[in-house]
This record gives structure tokens, C-alpha cells and sequence, in this order.
């Protein structure tokens, strides 16, 4: 059963944990609070009326199931297409498969068939998509070719192909690369136009690297380098959804290295880091002038973030909304688990260095409402909102936001330490569902200069996604208030607030 989706834009960052019990291309910790991983119950029958409580409505979800990372983001035709991990038997993880989304803009998506499920070779993890415009593999000239890993007692690398982006043919030559390896996945593959070549990225989990490959057909590969980093900080978990793009900083062309890690992320938990260096075609060597970790997102909630393939001139990127650490347990039903708004990449300076700037797209728009200045606090009725907040950065303040159940979520700016600390604490909604949601300090770096600074919140009905308006620092929370979050209060310093509402994406 499949149903209209209309999402807004998201992007996003990514981060990865290890797990007693195979899950996802993750393994899970029992040491990390409760993860419902007895759930066989199929919801693939019921039918959603995408107004259930806690039911994200500017978010991608699908009507039913477990989804978690996305993977195949590829632009053909005109079409946006993301598929995600996904469990077509239940609303746990496993019987990992592609679940298959389109959009036209972004914004609003379409849920379709699953498009790869499990075979002889095992479970359908991560990886990416492309479009063959050369026709370098014979599947046709346009075809759209997914690379995925498959996982059973190894994981290898495994592809298929489709003439409509809708049905896909497994290629009888899987897998393409072999392994014995049980850290071996998310493949991401890209044209590498100076070199006419295809690229493949390959995360080695626990091992703390990325192996570059590449190949002319799609189909035979050879591995060209590998890509560690000497920062312990960013040794400390698997490394998974590997991603290398380039974006222009200051007239000259930088390559990002995106990396998702788990456990070891920035809070606790999943998060994704990033490297800026340069590529050669053959190796990525990333700049030394950074001795510390470099954040995607500095909330709890955002990892496996990932970019469309094959958009000309805008590199946007959007990632799974949850954590390892209780991604199980969450209390969604008949779904579990949403995509973040996607996000639209750059490179902006600060303190002479470039830094990733994410700033959710501006299609976001057009399921929006007048902007309204705020002066009693009211924010209405809205299935969901953004809210923007003027704030000098010479004074502490604390901006809360809050529902009639006397629920709250809060975020501090410390004037000293220049940065906003947001508290998830037992007072935001459930939490007792895990003993490791409720977060009383989670830190974000501002990464912007001047006397004022400008946060847009998007609100709604499970999660908060923060940003400067310059995309310099962003911070991404689920929640569960029984109600959204209707009103605002500012303390510690005077500024102005302004909202527009957000139009549900199911109505």
C-alpha cells in the first residue's frame, strides 16, 4: 500500500554505533539502553491516516515500518529518488530491503514499491545510485544503476539497474567486488568527470577507514587508495555512509568527506563528521589544519547523511532523523523513524578556515505560511512552523519552547563559551521509553561572528532542526511532547521573533 508523501527539504549529517546483534549495517550495544529488536509485528496492512500522534508532518516518513538510512539519492528526469533501508515485514529493524520514495521537488514525495529485496546473497544494505548517461555498464543509456551491499556471513558489493527508476533487475554477475569481510559496506559511487571514471567509497566499520575504488563499466573494480585520519576523537566508532563531493570555497574546489560514526558522535550516540581536503582521482588527502572533530549536525538526531547524485550546480543532502542508541524504542507506531528536511551544502569561512555550512532548502517555502512578528508568545495552532529568533550574542539568554501540558524543550546561549546548549530533559515529553533519550546538554557551537545571530527553528510534532541562518552550526532533536509546541518565551536578553506555519504534507 502506497501513499502520497508531500516532505520538506533536509539535509544532513550522519553518524554510526556498534550493535551485539546484527542491525542494519550497524551492531547493537545492550549496554546502550533498551532497542526492540522482538517486534515482528507486520504493519505493511494497516492503513495510516498520517495524523497519529507523534506523526512527523513536514518529515518524510512511509506509511509503514522501520525505515533508517537513506540510500540511492540519484536526480533523473526530473525526478527526485531516495531510497532508505527499510523493513517491508514490521516496524523493527531487520529483513533489510530499499524502500523507494520520488519527489519533484523535495518536498512533497511519493512512497513507491520496495525496489530491492533480500536474495541468495543476503540482506539489502546501504549504498548509493547513479545515472549511466554513457551507457558504461549496457544496461541502456540513462539507466539508473543502484550499488549496494549485500550482507550475510560477508559483506559485498552487489548492483542493479532500472530503465524506469521504478523496477530493478539484479545484475547476474553479483557480487561485483567479493569479500570476506564483516566491515565492508555503503557504497557511494560518483562520475569523476577529470578522469572519466567512475569512483566507489567503501566504509570499513570498526577498521576506521574509507577505501577509494574505481572502474569503467560499474561492474569491475579496482581499489585505488585508502582514507584514515590520525584525530582519535574521530576513531571512536564504526565508520559508515561514506560521501566525497566537491564545493567551491573562495574561487578554488575543496572535496568533503562525510563520515558517519557510531557510537562516538558528537552527543552521544550516531552522528556524522566531516573532512574538507582535496582528490586527486585517486587518493583524498584531508587539510591539517583542523585537530578536532568537524560536525554535520550537532544534535542527537541526524545520521547517515547523504547527497543527491547527478544535480547540477547544488549539492543537498538529507539524512536519517534518529539514533542508534534508542532508534528501536522510540514511541512511533505504525512507522518508525523519520528523514530529516533536506539541506542544501556549501562552503562558508570562519576564523580564515572554511566550515560546512547546512541550511535547510528554500523549496521549503512553498508549503509555508506569512511571516508573523510574536509578541505574546502564541505561536497558533500549526501542524508545524518555523520560527525565527534575533538574538545579540554579547549576553546570555534562553529561549524555551513549550506546550498546555506544561512540556518544554529549552535552548541556552552561553555568552562565555560562545554557544547554544539545549536541554532534552524529562520535562520535553515521553522519555521513558529509553534510558538514554533524555539529554539534559546538548552543545552547539555558533561558528558565526558579529553582535547578533539569527536561529531558524523548524518545529514539529517529533522533533526540533535548528540552524543559523547562515547554516554555520545546525542541531537536530527528536521530541515527543503529547502536543506540538505552541508557544515561545525569551529570557536573559530582548530580541525579536517572527513564525510562518507549515502546511502538512498529508492534508
Amino acid at each position: 500500500m502506497k501513499k502520497i508523501i508531500f516532505s520538506a527539504k533536509l539535509v544532513v549529517v550522519c553518524a554510526c554505533m556498534m550493535l551485539a546483534s546484527a542491525c542494519s549495517d550497524h551492531e547493537v550495544d545492550p549496554n546502550l539502553g533498551p532497542y526492540d529488536t522482538t517486534d515482528t509485528t507486520d504493519t505493511s496492512t494497516i492503513l495510516s491516516n498520517y495524523n497519529e500522534q507523534y506523526r512527523p508532518q513536514i518529515h518524510y516518513t512511509p506509511a509503514t515500518n522501520w525505515i533508517n538510512d537513506p540510500n540511492g539519492l540519484v536526480y533523473a528526469n526530473g525526478t527526485y529518488h531516495m531510497f532508505y533501508q527499510y523493513n517491508p515485514q514490521g516496524n523493527s529493524w531487520g529483513n533489510m530491503s530499499w524502500g523507494h520514495a520520488t519527489s519533484t521537488d523535495l518536498v512533497h514525495w511519493k512512497e513507491q514499491s520496495v525496489a530491492l529485496t533480500r536474495d541468495e546473497l543476503g540482506d539489502i544494505f546501504s549504498g548509493s545510485a547513479v545515472v549511466d548517461s554513457a551507457n558504461t555498464a549496457g544496461f541502456g543509456a540513462g539507466a539508473i544503476v543502484a550499488i549496494y551491499t549485500s550482507s550475510d556471513t560477508y559483506q559485498q558489493q552487489s548492483l542493479a539497474y532500472s530503465t524506469d527508476g521504478i523496477k530493478f533487475t539484479k545484475y547476474s554477475g553479483n557480487p561485483i567486488i567479493k569479500s570476506t569481510s564483516t566491515d565492508f559496506r555503503d557504497p557511494k559511487v560518483f562520475w569523476y568527470a577529470a578522469g572519466k571514471k567512475w569512483i566507489m567509497e567503501l566504509a570499513t566499520g570498526s577498521n576506521h577507514s574509507i577505501e577509494l575504488w574505481t572502474s569503467t563499466d560499474l561492474k569491475t573494480w579496482t581499489q585505488m587508495s585508502t582514507f584514515t585520519s590520525s584525530l582519535s576523537a574521530c576513531n571512536q566508532g564504526q565508520w559508515e555512509c561514506p560521501d566525497l563531493f566537491p564545493l567551491t570555497y573562495k574561487s578554488q574546489q575543496k572535496w568533503i568527506q562525510l563520515v558517519s560514526t557510531n557510537p562516538g558522535g558528537h552527543v552521544t550516540g550516531s552522528s556524522t563528521m566531516y573532512f574538507i581536503g582535496d582528490f586527486n582521482g585517486t587518493t583524498f588527502t584531508a587539510d591539517d589544519s583542523y585537530s578536532y572533530p568537524l560536525w554535520l549536525d550537532y544534535g542527537a538526531d541526524t545520521y547517515a547523511n547523504a547527497t543527491w547524485n547527478n544535480i547540477n550546480g547544488r549539492r543537498i543532502a538529507i539524512g536519517w532523523m534518529n539514533n542508534w542508541n534508542y532508534a528501536g524504542s522510540v514511541p512511533t507506531y505504525p512507522w518508525r523513524s523519520a528523514m530529516t528536511l533536506p539541506r542544501e551544502l556549501s562552503l562558508i569561512d570562519y576564523n580564515g578556515k572554511p566550515i560546512l555550512s547546512n541550511k535547510v532548502i528554500p523549496e521549503i517555502s512553498s508549503i509555508a505560511g506569512d511571516w508573523r512578528n510574536i509578541n505574546d508568545g502564541a505561536l497558533g495552532n500549526a501542524d508545524a512552523y518555523e520560527v525565527q529568533v534575533t538574538l545579540p550574542t554579547s549576553v546570555s539568554w534562553t529561549i524555551t519552547l513549550s506546550n498546555d501540558q506544561g512540556q518544554e524543550y529549552s535552548m541556552t546561549y552561553d555568552a562565555a563559551d560562545f554557544r547554544i546548549i539545549a536541554d532534552r530533559g524529562s520535562d520535553t515529553g515521553s522519555c521513558s521509553f529509553s534510558t538514554g533519550f533524555a539529554i539534559p546538554s546538548i552543545n552547539m557551537p555558533l561558528n558565526t561572528d558579529g553582535g547578533n545571530v539569527t536561529l531558524d527553528i523548524f518545529v514539529d510534532r517529533s522533533s526540533v532542526e535548528t540552524t543559523t541562518d547562515t547554516g554555520s552550526s545546525s542541531m537536530t532533536n527528536i521530541l515527543f511532547p503529547t502536543n506540538i509546541y505552541n508557544h515561545i518565551s525569551l529570557s536573559g536578553a530582548d530580541g525579536s521573533i517572527k513564525v510562518r506555519s507549515m502546511k502538512s504534507i498529508w492534508k
